[in-house]
This record gives structure tokens, sequence and C-alpha cells, in this order.
């Protein structure tokens, strides 16, 4: 049973046969200060029935124990309804979830919805805000599964441009051959290498030239390697065959770079899209927008939209050369999107300093008229920033995400081994589990704070297997595991089906945060925020770790209530299992 929706029914048949009132119920969690599971408030009823807060809840009350099997006591606080649920409704509960098996996931809803995220740079490797990008998408991504949704994952590569230029021309120059297999590097970090030897030669270059008596600003723009780089980008966009071949040969190297990344981080993608086969893409619909008058042409030739109704001042679409800007691909390449997949809906995750970008985009879309432009969603997230400051690819100061996780995995295995609990492993066994628990530290981490919000990363912080972490989440369901392979071994099998009397505080605390499970699934795919998840499961592992260090579950003499409450305990490791999947977070069986 829903207990939620059932207790709010019945509220409101009382409410309509004490006092014939039509009023939405609201129930909230009681106070820790004061028996109860539920809360209904009953002050806005005062004016309207001209009856004391107290008697209104106890009418309440009284009629809800005559009239239904809900209710096993009740207190009343001033203008609040405290209500002590009865057992056989932790019962049912507890029998309901047990009895289905897809707890937590919603009925198909006959919608599709298209999720980009990742969207790297090919002139440097991912880095610790990429790995936010990334597990946002991905959880978002599963979210939206169990929310009934059919969902696509996608990735648009940026793989051309000044900045991919700027790398190729540096190889060009100082690379003398260099290769993964020669430099030992992966093809992305050789990529990045020379992205950051580009930015120094083009500080000296700027610092010389600004002593010679150009400004900053000149000095930027006549930068001999500045212009061998645009020149660079002119001849890539007419094919020239030598450029093409370096573009080619650096790309390959880069993209074997992130997809041994993307596999070591556990993320996937359905489709990739690559900005050299959409960049042209938007132009047809300039021209559209022209002949409709959502677009207008200035005296030098450039296209522009006027958005200063939507706030948004005005905003040029197509250069005076008639050369694409970024928003013009972008026109085009949603435009595919939608056409490819036929979706309802698509997310795009990417940062918050895209915020402008998108506004733009979604209203000129709108103005276009295209039936799909309602669907249209930023998920916008904040920086990650470290105790240090800022990341900065171009100065080589950014945090590399391979690099990251090598660390998370040595941290893990040193803390794990102080722990002393792995002795009977096999390495590969350990390995498993040291892998296992970094990622599911630093996802975690990640995730669990709102995405709109900026935040500090901290590895130490997120490696503690106490507190609010994903080694915490992942110990509790390893314990419960153990406790359950106790009981396989002494021939005790979790029932499907139980009924004991006398719950407890621990055992009926437990129930109510396992059945909240499906409002967190709901409530996250709403809102698109996998913190809603996060925060749920860290509860829930909380108050399973409570009932373990409060009450006897292989130690209790009476079978049934042994019975019962393993049944709870796995029905609590099976929603953890089920919970962090949608983080894209394993729980290992041993720890």
């Amino acid at each position: 049973m829903n207990i939620e929706s059932s207790l709010k029914s019945a509220i409101k048949q009382a409410l309509s046969a004490l006092f014939q009132v039509e009023e939405e119920v609201v129930l909230q969690p009681t106070k820790s200060d004061f028996e109860g599971n539920y809360t209904y408030v009953v002050f806005p009823l005062v004016k309207q029935l001209r009856k004391s807060p107290a008697d209104i809840a106890n009418a309440i009350a009284d009629y809800l124990k005559t009239n239904t099997n809900y209710i096993k006591s009740y207190n009343v606080v001033q203008g609040f309804l405290n209500l002590v649920l009865a057992d056989e409704v932790w019962f049912n509960t507890l029998n309901g979830i047990l009895a289905e098996e897809s707890f937590g996931v919603l009925p198909k809803n006959n919608q599709s919805v298209m999720v980009e995220y990742s969207s790297p740079n090919t002139n440097k490797p991912l880095h610790l805000g990429h790995l936010r990008n990334n597990f946002l998408g991905f959880s978002v991504s599963r979210i939206l599964e169990a929310n009934g949704y059919d969902v696509v994952k996608t990735c648009l590569v940026n793989d051309r441009g000044v900045h991919i230029c700027k790398s190729m021309w540096a190889y060009q120059q100082f690379g003398n051959g260099e290769t993964p297999e020669s430099s030992g590097l992966k093809g992305d970090h050789l990529a990045g290498k020379y992205y950051v030897i580009f930015d120094k030669h083009y500080k000296v270059e700027i610092e010389a030239l600004v002593k010679g008596g150009l400004s900053e600003e000149e000095a930027k723009k006549n930068a001999p390697a500045m212009k061998a780089v645009q020149e660079m980008l002119i001849k890539w966009e007419q094919g020239d065959e030598e450029t093409i071949a370096l573009w080619r040969k650096m790309n390959d190297w880069v993209f074997a770079g992130f997809n041994e990344t993307y596999q070591k981080i556990g993320v996937s993608f359905d489709k990739t899209y690559y900005e050299s086969n959409t960049y042209l893409l938007g132009k047809d619909i300039v021209e559209e927008g022209l002949a409709y008058g959502v677009f207008f042409k200035k005296d030098n030739g450039s296209v522009w939209i006027d958005l200063k109704e939507e706030g948004l001042d005005e905003k040029l679409v197509l250069r005076a050369d008639g050369t694409s800007v970024y928003i013009t691909q972008d026109l085009g390449t949603t435009d595919l999107k939608f056409k490819d997949y036929n979706i309802s809906k698509a997310i795009w995750v990417v940062g918050n300093e895209q915020d402008y970008h998108f506004e733009v985009l979604f209203a000129i879309m709108k103005k276009l008229g295209r039936n799909y432009a309602d669907g249209c969603y930023h998920l916008s997230y904040g920086m990650v920033e470290l105790p240090q400051g800022k990341m900065k690819s171009r100065e080589g100061t950014v945090v590399d995400a391979d690099d990251l996780v090598a660390e998370m995995i040595e941290t893990a295995e040193v803390t794990t081994r102080e722990r002393g609990k792995i002795d009977d492993f096999t390495k590969e066994e350990a390995d498993a589990l040291f892998r296992m628990i970094a990622l599911g530290a630093l996802k975690y981490f990640l995730l669990k704070v709102d995405p709109k919000k900026k935040m500090l990363f901290n590895p130490a912080d997120s490696i503690s297997f106490e507190g609010n972490t994903g080694p915490f989440i992942q110990y509790t369901h390893a314990r419960i595991c153990s406790i359950l392979r106790k009981a396989a071994s002494q021939g005790l099998e979790a029932s499907s089906k139980v009924k004991v009397v006398d719950i407890n505080k621990y055992e009926s605390d437990l129930i109510f945060v396992l059945n909240d499970y499906p409002n967190a699934v709901k409530k996250a795919g709403e809102e698109y925020e996998p913190s809603a998840i996060a925060n749920y499961v860290y509860e829930l592992a909380k108050s399973g770790n409570q009932f373990l260090q409060n009450v006897y579950v292989m130690h209790e003499e009476d079978l049934g209530k042994k019975l019962f409450r393993l049944a709870l305990i796995k029905s609590v490791s099976e929603t953890i299992r089920k919970a962090t999947a949608l983080l894209g977070i394993e729980v290992p069986n041993r720890m």
C-alpha cells in the first residue's frame, strides 16, 4: 500500500463526514521530538470551522481509529495531529514492497527524451569539471528511465575550431613525430600537452610585441602563433589535405583516450555527434528565419535576431561574411537531434557559464515556431572548484580525470587495508573493490549536491567510511549482505510475505524511509536532480545502520521476528542497490 496516499484519502473522508469540508490534505513526517509517523496540521481549518485546534484534531483522529485500521495511537500538540500507524500498516507496506519487483520504477509513459552530456573538446583530456558533467548526465538518464521515459544518451564532441588548431599547430611545430606509443601518454593527454605548449609560446610572443610598443589587445591579435592558427582553421575549412590528415590523426588519438576514460568511469552514449559534421547546419534555418521576418539583416550583411522582449537583447546568428557563429550550428544541431529521434524532450547538461547561450537558443526556437521548443531544457550546473581555486586548462592547472580516478583508487586501497577486513580477498576481488569504492566516493560526492550550486571538491572528505559519503552507503549494503549470507548458511531465507506482532520504532522508522523510495525517484525525475536520490539513499543507509545497531537480527530468538527482520533488511539492501545504480554507483556484497 502507499501509506501516505491512503492516509490522505482517509483524512479527506474524515473531513467530509465530520465537517462537510473538501480540503487538500498535506502530511509531513512527525518531528523527532514527538511520537508519531505522520503529522497533519489543522490550523488552516480553525477559522472555517470555528473550533479549537485540539477539538478538530481529536475528532479526526477518533474518526480514523473508528473507521480505518491505519491508526495505532495519536497525540495532539496544539494544532498538530501526530499519528502513530498500526502494525498492520507496516506489514502490508513491507509485503507490498517485497512483492513488487519493479519497486521504484514508474510505468512507461510513451515519451522519449534525449540527454546530451560530456561535450568535450578534442584539444585536452577530460578533467574534474567533465566528471561532474558526465556523472550528472548519466545519472539523469537512468533516473528518467526509472520514471518511464525512453532515453537516448548523446554526446556532442567539439572537434573543430581555433582551440583545436592550437594543439595541432603546436604539435606541428614542436611535436617531432611524437605519438601516444612513443611518449607513453594517452592520446587525449598528448593533445592536451600541446595545447599547454601553445599557450606558453603564445604568451611569450604577446610579451615581446607589447615590449615593442603594441597594446596587449593588438599583440594578442597579431602574435604570429595566433595568425598561424587562424590560417590553419581556414585551410581546414577549405579541405586542405595535409591539415585534414593531421586533424584526423590527433582526433583519433584523443577519441581513443576519451573512450578509455569513459569506460573507466562507467558512462556511455547511444549516439555521438561531431561538431565537424554539424557546424554548417543552421544556415538554412537562418534563411528560413529571414523569410518569415524572425531574423533581420544589418547594413553590413550580418544577420541578427531581436530578443529584447525576452530580456536578451539582439543576437548575431550569421556573420557578415556568411560564416556561422556558435548559435548558428546549435540551431541546426537541435533540429537534427529532434528529427533523428522524434523525441519529446531534450536536456543539455552544460555548465552555468552557458546559461545565456541556452536562453537565446530556446527563445529563437520558439520564435521560429518549433513545436518541440517547450521540451528543451538546460540542466545548468555550478563549477567544481578545488581548495586552491579555479582550474585553467590552458595553464595546465586542471585536475585531470584519469589522474584523479587513479589517486582515488590508491586512497581507497590504503583506507580499506587500514580497516583490515579484506584478508581473504583475492587480488582481483580486492582491486575490483578498491575501484568500486573510489568511483562510488567520487560520484556520490559530486552528485549529492544540488546541480545548480557551485561546489568545492576535496578528495579526502569524499572517501570517508563515515557520514554522508558513498563508501558509508556501500558499507551499509555490504553489512546487510553479510547478515543475509549468514542467515542463508543456517537455512534461513527472507520471506516475501511476513507478519509479526509488536513492530518496534526502529522497524517502523526503517519501513517509513524505505516506502519513500518511489517518491524520491519521482522527485528526481521531475526536477532532473540526482541529489534527491543521493539524499534519499543516505537517509536509508543511515536508518538501516541505526536499525542494525539497536535491533537483534540473527540473535533474535523468535523465529517470526527474525524472518521479518531478514525480509526488512533484504529489502533495504535491494533498494540501496537500485538507488545507487541510478547514480551510476556499484555497491559491493563484501567489504
